[in-house]
């Protein structure tokens, strides 16, 4: 398996972290910020503050744990995963518990939950793929959103969402499959 540039810079950062630099943890934060926010937000299906809130516990948590651990290049699932538990913390204090959350353990289409934000509004082609996705049931949306969006292996999503991997595999290829059909419905 070959690894990109960025992962490999994402590696160096997390050991210039856990020698104790807080430039490279400031340089890490900033490049992962943003990816695992939008996870926050598709996990938590609320408003943008509270992801930010869950967040914030979860950068407490990395910063805590980044020194224990043992291999680098597990960062990108390690720190999903640290953000999947901040977020269920926050529902089960919260008394609430998420539609996404809720479909993530059970495998079923919540009603009416909202698609996700469009990339790219303008383009038609994106605009049909998001409203394809947003009519998919939430396991399989989370499981495409970290494959393509966000770009994790296999592996790694099973780690995150403390799946086995066969079943990431089998979730991935179904849901590929119904994004197809739901695609080729729109087409003229």
């Amino acid at each position: 398996m070959t690894r990109s540039a960025e992962r490999i810079l994402d590696e160096y950062l997390v050991l210039c972290c856990q020698e104790g630099r807080s430039d490279a943890l400031a340089c890490l934060a900033e490049r992962w910020h943003g990816r695992l926010l939008r996870h926050a937000t598709r996990l938590l299906g609320t408003d943008p503050g509270v992801a930010e809130e869950v967040m914030q516990e979860a950068w407490l948590a990395i910063l805590r744990g980044i020194g224990g651990l043992a291999d680098a290049a597990l960062f990108p699932a390690w720190s999903y995963r640290i953000v999947t538990h901040k977020a269920a913390d926050w529902l089960r204090r919260e008394g609430r518990r998420s539609q996404v959350m809720e479909a993530l353990e059970s495998g079923n289409h919540p009603p009416g939950h909202p698609s996700i934000p469009m990339m790219v509004e303008k383009a038609e082609e994106e605009h049909l793929l998001g409203l394809a996705l947003g009519r998919l049931p939430a396991a399989n949306r989370i499981v495409l959103t970290l494959f393509y969006l966000e770009e994790l292996g296999i592996k790694e999503i099973a780690r995150v969402l403390g799946t086995p991997v066969g079943t990431i595999k089998s979730r991935l290829f179904n849901s590929r499959a119904l994004l197809k059909s739901l695609l080729e419905r729109k087409k003229p």
